[in-house]
């Protein structure tokens, strides 16, 4: 790994930084966006897109035209963040609300994916981020669109996680305040599908899609 890139361990709240591949999958996986930093030009750039992962590798996929992937194409180091945000936690005083939150950040050289097996590969992972069943179900890539989406693999070798999670850690003198305290948990949830109006409305809701956790 290049010297240049930043170390990966948590400075800031260190006990709560985790290093295990099993963590920072958890996270990566649970995620449905993430966060892309690149230098152009001498300035930073950050871009939120969709992401996949398989094994310890992260993919990236877009329209050949997209600036970052011209930039990621250089190779370029590259910072990737991904944030869960579980609750807002509330304390007696200001100084000490925080918040719970699962999050990975990642540091490497991003590398163009031009194997057309590990690129379908790729695909399908994010098909299946969204919906696992359907790349089976729905038309897959032709070349034409092939040649026109780009895909970068980004190794995880280099990231770490950070968790805060539990009550808020007032300071003494503030524990016999009567200011509420405490925490208001926050979550993602996916709703009932909702047809495309055009659609004939007797095609059923795939199973696939009526499943827990999909």
């Amino acid at each position: 790994m290049p010297s240049k890139l930043p170390k990966r361990m948590v400075r800031r709240h260190p006990e709560r930084g985790h290093y295990d591949p099993e963590t920072i999958h958890a996270i990566v996986d649970e995620a449905y966006v993430c966060q892309i930093a690149a230098v152009r030009d001498d300035l930073p750039v950050v871009i939120p897109t969709l992401h996949a992962r398989i094994n310890d590798t992260l993919y990236l996929h877009g329209a050949v035209a997209a600036g970052i992937f011209k930039d990621l194409g250089k190779p370029v180091p590259v910072a990737v963040s991904i944030t869960l945000l579980d609750g807002l936690v509330l304390a007696r005083s200001l100084y000490n609300h925080s918040a719970n939150y699962r999050s990975v950040v990642a540091y490497g050289l991003a590398r163009e994916v031009t194997d057309v097996e590990e690129k379908l590969a790729a695909l399908k992972a994010f098909s299946d981020r969204v919906a696992e069943g359907r790349w089976e179900d729905a038309r897959t890539p032709n070349p034409v669109e092939l040649k026109r989406t780009r895909v970068f693999a980004i190794p995880l070798e280099h990231a770490s996680a950070k968790i805060r999670s539990g009550p808020p850690s007032d300071d003494a003198e503030d524990l016999d305040r009567t200011t509420w305290a405490g925490v208001i948990p926050l979550s993602v949830t996916r709703g009932r599908p909702e047809q495309d109006p055009v659609q004939d409305p007797g095609i059923a809701i795939p199973s696939y899609l009526l499943k827990e956790g999909t």
